[in-house]
């Protein structure tokens, strides 16, 4: 078990639990803040944390290349996301969603974060804007992408209170 990155997921499982209680809000929408519903957010969240622990699991350390890029510091540096920088890539656009299905895939959400506990620390997963990323950076990553989307879900629910 690796304890750096088992403790790096209990950040993951409290945004979970934040994300699980904003599923009620799934269709919420404010203009001003996203041109897009909270659901939306959710699905995109839980759709980008699937895909990238499957890729992690994927990998082959001994392709991993490092290079540096100053965006990946630069936000790494200061655990924020810019609002309307990034465009995502089209495997993590939600197509459609409800309030089951998105408690559905919160679960296998649940269970893809316990496999990040047997991963290897040189497995890595390819950003399309960071680069190579192995696990712990990873991780990282994966908190500071869901963080800023539960700042804008906290956004469109505070501007309906």
């Amino acid at each position: 078990m690796l304890v750096a990155s088992v403790n790096r997921t209990n950040k993951l499982d409290k945004q979970l639990q934040e994300i699980s209680s904003r599923i009620h809000a799934h269709d919420m929408i404010n203009d001003r803040v996203s041109k897009s519903a909270v659901g939306w957010h959710i699905e995109h969240v839980l759709l980008a944390i699937n895909r990238i622990i499957a890729a992690l699991e994927k990998s082959n350390p001994s392709d991993y290349r490092w290079q540096f890029n100053i965006n990946r510091l630069i936000i790494f540096k200061i655990r924020r996301i810019p609002r309307g920088r990034a465009k995502s890539p089209k495997v993590v656009l939600p197509k459609s969603y409800s309030e089951e299905s998105l408690q559905s895939h919160l679960e296998k959400t649940r269970n893809y974060i316990k496999l990040l506990e047997n991963i290897g620390p040189d497995k890595y997963f390819a950003h399309p804007y960071f680069g190579n990323l192995r696990l712990i950076k990873t991780v990282t990553f994966l908190e500071i992408h869901t963080d800023h989307h539960l700042r804008i879900i906290r956004d469109i629910v505070n501007a309906h209170q």
